[in-house]
């Protein structure tokens, strides 16, 4: 499958715009969702600028997701399922990215929701035509965004049950660590890997750094 033209939904908040930014880097056409069109396009603006070139624009939500190959989904929690459903049309027969990590913070720092089903999951029910993965949780919104160059001491982690999408998201993740995404299992795995981005995030306090996910001991990736 080719992939042209991506749309980020959410793509005006900082996991968004990062991994706008490196897929545009990559050379695919990016367009920018958001409930604000206007402000949408400011910040594709703002990451043209940084590349030298016009590879991004803003639009509204229904009309990015409607003009892209791929749909990568980067929204808060809060509000996820009404915003799933409100573009299920334009969401089905595509392959569809969850890198959304339902979190709470407390005086403890960052903890994963206890929820039925992760958010990957409550995007595949919502919208079952849609083909959804789970990737880029781990990847943090200031390193994507900080330098050009690749994270290549960091893994893209990614589960789904449609092999075909997993295996274009797997070539996608090359854009952000210079190497392919690594098969993390079937999408009911996104439970356990959105609630871990909490882990990282308690240790980027305690270590003052930005972690990532490296993978150990495979062969033939």
């Amino acid at each position: 499958m080719s992939v042209d033209t991506i749309a980020v939904i959410g793509g005006t908040g900082p996991q968004g715009r990062g991994l706008a930014y490196r897929f545009a880097l990559a050379g695919h056409e990016v367009v920018l969702g958001s409930r604000d069109a206007a402000r949408a396009q400011e910040k594709a603006e703002e990451i043209n600028g940084r590349l030298e070139r016009a590879l991004v624009v803003g639009a509204s939500n229904p009309e990015a997701a409607g003009k892209a190959d791929l749909v990568l989904l980067a929204v808060p929690w809060d509000g996820h399922a009404a915003l799933v459903a409100s573009l299920a049309l334009d969401l089905a027969g595509k392959v569809v990215i969850s890198c959304i990590n339902p979190l709470a913070f407390d005086e403890d720092g960052a903890y994963g929701l206890v929820l039925e089903e992760s958010a990957a999951q409550e995007t595949q029910r919502l919208v079952p035509g849609a083909r959804v993965v789970g990737a880029f949780h781990h990847v943090a919104a200031l390193s994507l965004w900080k330098t050009p160059e690749l994270l290549a001491h960091e893994d893209v982690l990614v589960c789904g049950d449609d092999q075909e999408a997993k295996g274009v998201v797997q070539d996608l993740a090359a854009s952000v660590t210079g190497k392919r995404g690594i098969d993390a299992g079937s999408l009911r795995l996104a439970r356990q890997l959105e609630p871990l981005t909490a882990v990282l995030i308690g240790m980027n306090k305690r270590y003052k750094t930005r972690t990532g996910v490296s993978i150990t001991g495979l062969k033939d990736v």
